[in-house]
């Protein structure tokens, strides 16, 4: 008890006070303080005689490129080797590569390869080009395996 009332009392009162000491804050209202005027905007008429001032408003702000046709893609010679002789040719791998060395010929036969990196219209060969690559290091990997 501090004073003759309980530390629970005297944060209650405390309390009372703080809150009757609280301002209460003003009610928010649309005008901007110290302008005694309203904004004024400019008003153009919907009338014919000034439908050309509209549509020169609003050309001026729009790009002055003139639209560029969209040419085709062009599908990467690569894409045409899908012979898993091709492909093992492509990804070079040797009798004496490490796994370490597979691995990266791996990510690198993927950064020129993935279907990702490719047109959509060009994913498909880009897949079985994936696929064939992976075969082909995981076999290699298995017979690393084999001879460890």
């Amino acid at each position: 008890m501090l004073f003759g009332k309980s530390l629970f009392q005297s944060v209650v009162d405390r309390l009372a006070d703080e809150a009757e000491a609280e301002v209460e804050a003003p009610e928010p209202s649309f005008r901007v303080n110290g302008l005694s005027a309203g904004f004024a905007t400019e008003k153009i008429e919907a009338s014919p005689v000034n439908a050309g001032l509209r549509q020169d408003a609003y050309l001026f702000l729009m790009s002055q490129d003139e639209p560029t046709e969209t040419k085709a893609p062009v599908k990467p010679p690569h894409l045409d080797r899908l012979t898993v002789e091709q492909i093992a040719e492509d990804l070079g791998i040797l009798a004496d590569d490490t796994r370490d060395m597979l691995q990266e010929r791996r990510r690198l036969f993927a950064r020129h390869n993935h279907p990702d990196t490719v047109h959509p219209d060009f994913r498909e060969p880009a897949n079985t080009r994936m696929k064939i690559a992976n075969l082909l290091i995981d076999e290699a990997l298995r017979r690393l395996d084999a001879t460890v």
